[in-house]
């Protein structure tokens, strides 16, 4: 990601009484770049949200994808947005593909002495001077984003990218992170040298959603089979109408934030973190995207209405694990699934998520079926948060936990009448830790002293915070012969499709190295 500019942007907001607003789209999507490995998720990614931001009611779009996406083309949509777009107005940006770093431009600007930029498929490191039109340096950034600050037009700028950063688990798939430029180019283009003058913190109408924090890679994962963004695809979602809460035809910041973080830690198993700048909102009504489609909603409130959920299985979920096995004869039930797959070598007894993240050890054909179980409960599970997802937290955060570590884990009082808080063990077991029904005093549920201990592998701590009669559940989840298969079956028919908040926390383990 784009450190100097992605973490630095300050946060402004749309005049809430603005119904005839206009909102331009700018979508940038590569996998395949000539000169770099290539990607297999960002296009995928780029296509996902210029669906969701027609969906949303946004026509005045402009989309480059792949050999597409030259630097003067892009330079060329940004101005004619600028220009067309009048005080009030929002231009979207959202970019899908490599990142990287080098020696910065402008001497003295950066801390680190390094300037992070955006690379284009016509960028090649080996003939960096010859080649240097096509990256977008964050100090360009800084500068497209001026012209339109001085209009007062508001910018959303979506980076779904990275620069930096390591990660501890075993995965094997691609992180959208080029290799860094070693030659410092020379001179700058004018753009760079006064977007180097221009302070983030100035910035009062410009939006900055990064993938992940600076220490973190931004990673593709595994979502509905394919190679994805875990950003792109929690954004496709939030302006589709899942972060809009209140149903009043915007998206606040503080929805966009809530739905963005919960999403993200759920599709990349907690591998990265998204990052907002400023930290805390503004204000508590900051809107940061109106939804065109809804424009009679935005501007009559008592228009508002409750958000409806639909059941899981409209959402693409069908109740099946994709998964390869080798080293045995045994399939288990309820596979079949399409795109990539789980992985069990019987030989070792190891079960690997699609990501490459050891998911379970010690699992033999007496407990297969157990694991897949709770995989496909857990994908139900997430396609339930991702039209209403609540907040749990793990501290400290890490990607990964050795044995011995001791952990916090909290899940927060939500507003709803009922909460279950349970585990989905790394061998499949379902651990009951807490219900508090209507009339119990607090439904805030803490957890101060957990300690990793084997089993090793991944464990999910749930929240489900609901209005519907949860009795039954409970009882299940008490007994000693409840299992992910009946639990599956109870949310089904007890919760699919009603006003109910799901929180998922990963918890990975390992041994000690």
């Amino acid at each position: 990601m784009l450190r100097a500019l992605l973490l630095s942007l300050l946060v402004s907001a749309a005049p809430l009484g603005v119904a005839c607003a206009k909102t331009f789209a700018l979508v940038v999507g590569v996998d395949a770049y000539p000169y770099e490995v290539s990607l297999d998720g960002a296009v995928k990614d780029a296509t996902d949200v210029e669906g969701a931001l027609r969906r949303a009611g946004i026509d005045q779009m402009a989309t480059f994808f792949d050999a597409a996406a030259r630097k003067d083309d892009i330079r060329a949509a940004w101005t004619g947005f600028v220009d067309a777009a009048g005080e009030g107005d929002t231009i979207i940006f959202t970019y899908a593909g490599h990142g990287a770093q080098m020696p910065e431009l402008v001497a003295g600007d950066e801390a680190d002495g390094l300037d992070e930029f955006l690379q284009l498929p016509g960028f090649d490191r080996n003939r960096a001077v010859e080649t240097d039109h096509e990256i977008i340096v964050d100090n360009e950034l800084n500068a497209w984003f001026s012209e339109a600050e001085a209009k007062g037009v508001h910018v959303l700028f979506v980076s779904d990218s990275c620069h930096s950063g390591g990660m501890s688990r075993a995965f094997s798939g691609k992180t959208r992170l080029a290799q860094a430029v070693t030659v410092k180019l020379s001179p700058p283009s004018q753009e760079a040298v006064s977007g180097a003058q221009v302070k983030e913190a100035q910035f009062r109408q410009v939006t900055v959603l990064a993938a992940s924090l600076e220490s973190q890679p931004s990673p593709e994962v595994i979502i509905g089979g394919e190679a994805r963004g875990a950003l792109s695809w929690s954004f496709a979602r939030a302006i589709e109408g899942s972060a809009d809460r209140n149903g009043d035809g915007r998206i606040s910041r503080i929805e966009l934030e809530d739905y963005v973080f919960a999403n993200v830690k759920h599709q990349s198993e907690a591998l990265q973190i998204p990052n907002f700048t400023p930290q805390v909102p503004r204000s508590e009504d900051e809107v940061v995207m109106p939804l065109t489609r809804s424009v009679a909603a935005a501007a009559d409130p008592s228009a508002q209405k409750t958000k409806t959920h639909k059941p899981v299985r409209e959402t693409g979920w069908d109740g099946k694990l994709a998964l390869t096995v080798s080293g045995s004869q045994m399939v288990p039930e309820n596979t079949g699934g399409s795109g990539v797959p789980y992985r069990w070598d019987a030989a070792s007894g190891v079960f690997y998520t699609p990501n490459g993240d050891v998911a379970g050890e010690n699992v033999n054909e007496g407990n297969i079926q157990v694991v897949v179980n709770k995989f496909i409960l857990l994908d139900f599970l997430k396609a339930m948060a991702s039209q209403n997802p609540g907040t749990v937290s793990l501290a400290p955060q890490r990607d990964i936990y050795a044995a011995g570590d001791r952990l916090a884990f909290d899940a927060p009082a939500s507003g709803y009448k009922n909460m279950i808080v349970f585990n989905l063990a790394n061998t499949g077991e379902v651990q009951l830790l807490d219900v508090q029904a209507e009339g119990t005093e607090s439904h805030e549920f803490k957890l101060t002293d957990l300690q990793v201990v084997e089993p090793f592998g991944a464990d999910h701590l749930i929240a489900i915070s609901t209005n519907e009669p949860i009795d039954a559940i409970g009882a299940a989840l008490a007994s000693k012969n409840v299992d992910a298969s009946t639990l599956l079956q109870l949310l089904m028919t007890r919760i699919d499709g009603t006003d109910t908040s799901v929180a998922i926390q990963p918890l990975y383990t390992r041994e000690k190295l």
